[in-house]
Formats: structure tokens, C-alpha cells, sequence
């Protein structure tokens, strides 16, 4: 028996995989990922995602990438008027 009920499933995790890369290649990623203001991991699933989508390859399920940072404002919200 479990204490989660099949209600309140948590979303699959995200996979895990060890990468081995030319140093050089790494470090022109990197660099690439810093000018887009991406981490270098999240830059690699940038660019699978494109490669796949591009190939006709991207299953329909799979979920987009998480947005990182500040949530944006609601549109309703107005600023607070200049005194």
C-alpha cells in the first residue's frame, strides 16, 4: 500500500544522462547558451528539440520546456500611476 492515492500522481521526472563532449565543443555550447541566456543543459534541449521537431520526430507528449525566472504580470494588472 502507498500514501499517494492515484489521484494525486506527481509528473514523471525528467531523465537524467551522462554526456560526453569535446572540450572544445563544451566550451563553444557554453558560450552559446551564455549570448541566449541558457544554461548549457538547457541550451542541449533547446537544440535536440529543434533537431527533432524539424525531423518530424517530436512526440506529440512531450510537455515544453519549463519557463525559467519571473512569472510574467497578469494583463489585468495595472502599474501604479506616476506621482
Amino acid at each position: 500500500m502507498t500514501d499517494e492515492s492515484p489521484a494525486r500522481r506527481t509528473p514523471p521526472r525528467r531523465k537524467q544522462m551522462l554526456l560526453r563532449l569535446d572540450p572544445a565543443v563544451h566550451d563553444a555550447l557554453a558560450r552559446w547558451a551564455s549570448d541566449e541566456l541558457r544554461s548549457a543543459n538547457a541550451q542541449i534541449e533547446f537544440l535536440l528539440r529543434r533537431a527533432l521537431a524539424e525531423a518530424g520526430r517530436l512526440p506529440g507528449t512531450a510537455r515544453p520546456i519549463p519557463r525559467r525566472g519571473r512569472p510574467p504580470k497578469a494583463a489585468d494588472q495595472e502599474p501604479p500611476a506616476p506621482e
